[in-house]
């Protein structure tokens, strides 16, 4: 039967290696055992602890950071935080380890915002590898209509045509994430990126928002039976993950879904937009026409480490 534990400890080998040679020791986070994989969930920050490993070992790795808020008042869709994974190892090639301890940082989402252009979410870290926080919606005041750039963009505002914040921000190969999409003139305003697609253009008319790009998927295998903890469904077999936020439609038109893995939709007329999911570093929907409501804030991110141990 699968074990699901916080406690480590366990003497574990890695790819490729038999004839009983320990080559990883290691704790942290919630550890899940299932046949011959480890892996270790971090919802928060924390240590991935290694007491032991040879010269040889390597990890599986999923970063997720954290997404961005929408933006305000006919906003724009935050953008997903930034999606790094090397899943399946070695065919992607494994992560090398040392023993010691890896402090890992889990990114949090932007707040929500009623007047202003979304807020970034925070970047989540784990050895080398950093994924950026999604860049804010835009917003529909004076002076805060530029969209952010970050792991994922965010959606643009009908106040500053042809603006949308930029993907994959800093670039990293393969890419974190997409761009943002801008609104469209007395359309809606555009939806955040995703780690998979770019987001949606609003229509015109009506002038519905625009959807949030969609996540992208990880193997259930990572997980093994308690995948459905983690992630979110969609359109192909896995877990998603880093959807974008939908971006709000104009003179109450509907707002844009969220893209799947955690991507927030957006509010309709003088409704504010729907949160990112927890976990997901999904982006939050934005604020529906009128003043006064909220965006929705950008779900946090999620670290994942796994390897064979048997």
């Amino acid at each position: 039967m699968p074990l699901q534990s916080t406690r480590g400890g366990a003497s574990v080998r890695g790819f490729g290696f038999g004839g009983g040679a320990i080559l990883i020791c290691a704790t942290g986070g919630t550890i899940l055992t299932c046949g011959d994989f480890k892996t270790h969930v971090f919802t928060g920050p924390g240590t991935f602890t290694v007491s032991k490993a040879v010269p040889t070992a390597t990890v599986e790795y999923l970063v997720v950071a954290g997404g961005a808020s929408g933006g305000s008042a006919r906003g724009g869709g935050g953008g997903a935080g930034g999606f790094r994974q090397n899943f399946p190892s070695p065919a992607l090639a494994g992560l090398p380890i040392t023993a010691q301890g890896y402090p890992i940082t889990v990114g949090g989402g932007g707040p929500p915002v009623t007047a202003v252009v979304g807020v970034s979410g925070n970047p989540s870290v784990f050895s080398t590898i950093t994924s950026t926080g999604g860049g804010g919606g835009s917003g529909n005041a004076p002076g805060q209509t530029t969209a952010g750039s970050g792991g994922s963009g965010g959606g643009g505002n009908d106040n500053n045509l042809g603006n949308f914040g930029s993907g994959n921000t800093p670039p990293v190969s393969p890419p974190q994430g997409n761009n943002g999409a801008p609104a469209q003139s007395s359309g809606g305003s555009g939806g955040g990126g995703g780690a998979a697609a770019a987001g949606s253009l609003g229509t015109s008319p009506p002038s519905n928002g625009g959807i949030g790009g969609i996540g992208s998927p990880i193997a259930t295998t990572v997980f093994g039976p308690t995948s459905p903890s983690y992630g979110t469904t969609g359109p192909a077999p896995g877990r998603y993950f880093a959807g974008g936020g939908g971006g709000a439609g104009q003179s109450g038109s509907p707002g844009g879904l969220g893209g799947s893995g955690g991507g927030g939709p957006a509010g309709n007329a003088g409704v504010g937009g729907n949160p990112g999911e927890a976990n997901t570093g999904g982006g939050g929907g934005g604020a529906g026409d009128g003043g006064g409501t909220a965006s929705g804030a950008g779900g946090s991110g999620i670290v994942v480490i796994r390897y064979k141990f048997k």
